[in-house]
């Protein structure tokens, strides 16, 4: 396992700032000129899942993105707080400071979650939203398999030593629909930033947290959305795509065949193309 300095030295670069808020020290990255986009990681994943996306859009936005409370470099929350309304409000706590009141939002899985409950909370702030494979309905029968492991009573006690990186390259492995895209170095990253001192327990505490379901809000979100998914979705199923195009009422989805859970790293030249042309459109149309 890596040293947090090793940590460090590996996973910034000169982009990359940290802010004091509650207590953590929360890795972030603001880059780019132009009108703000935020972007939300999902869970066992980092800032760095967006890279792609990132260089595409750097030239036209200013880009902030950040680890996690319980992910990446940030680490751990000293109280375990890992609820959805916490994350949102440290979110919204770093914005303020940036001095940054109105944005694009894309979240990816737990990250599309924390951005759709966002536009809840501030709606006047989102003027766009994309939601990549987003998470949020509560459905006990579609629990991906780490998420089932970590409700197992004896693992929050091994944890630490149960996640080896061969385990964690068959998380990866399932989010991945193209194989031949899971490389030694994308294995690496996930499992060096999953193992950072803190992060094991703090996906614990994600995953036994209580969480509210606010998806009959759903209807109230007024946010033009685009909505991304990979066909092959194995951690979020496909029908989740269909209930929040249904949901919510100025939403536009797409479907990539052949592609899994995360269509921005696994085709991030094919998935950016619809993107930026949901972002630079003046009128957005929908799907009736």
């Amino acid at each position: 396992m890596a040293t947090f300095q090793e940590l460090i030295e590996k996973y910034t670069n000169d982009a990359s700032r940290f802010m004091v808020i509650d207590g953590i020290m929360v890795h972030y990255r603001d880059e780019g000129h132009g009108f703000p986009i935020v972007l939300l990681h999902g869970a066992f994943s980092s800032l760095h899942t967006f890279d792609a996306w990132v260089k595409h859009l750097k030239p036209f936005y200013r880009l902030i993105r950040l680890d996690l409370a319980g992910f990446g470099l940030t680490g751990p929350h000293p109280e375990h707080n890992y609820s959805i309304a916490n994350h949102v409000r440290i979110v919204n706590i770093l914005l303020g400071r940036l001095g940054i009141h109105a944005c694009h939002l894309i979240g990816s899985s737990l990250g599309g979650w924390l951005s759709w409950e966002f536009a809840l909370r501030y709606p006047d702030r989102v003027q766009k939203m994309i939601l990549i494979d987003a998470a949020g309905f509560l459905d006990q029968k579609s629990i991906p398999l780490p998420f089932r492991m970590a409700r197992t009573p004896f693992v929050n006690k091994v944890i630490k030593f149960a996640i080896q990186k061969n385990i964690l390259e068959q998380f990866i492995r399932q989010v991945y629909f193209d194989q031949s895209k899971v490389t030694p170095s994308l294995i690496d990253r996930y499992y060096d930033l999953f193992t950072r001192d803190g992060n094991p327990e703090a996906f614990l505490h994600l995953v036994n947290d209580k969480h509210k379901d606010n998806t009959k809000q759903l209807k109230t979100i007024q946010t033009p959305t685009l909505i991304l998914w990979g066909a092959e979705d194995r951690w979020v199923p496909i029908e989740f795509a269909y209930r929040f195009k249904a949901e919510m009422p100025h939403a536009r989805l797409v479907l990539y065949k052949n592609v899994g859970h995360l269509p921005m790293e696994e085709i991030p030249h094919i998935s950016i193309r619809e993107a930026t042309h949901f972002l630079t459109t003046a009128e957005v149309t929908y799907d009736i």
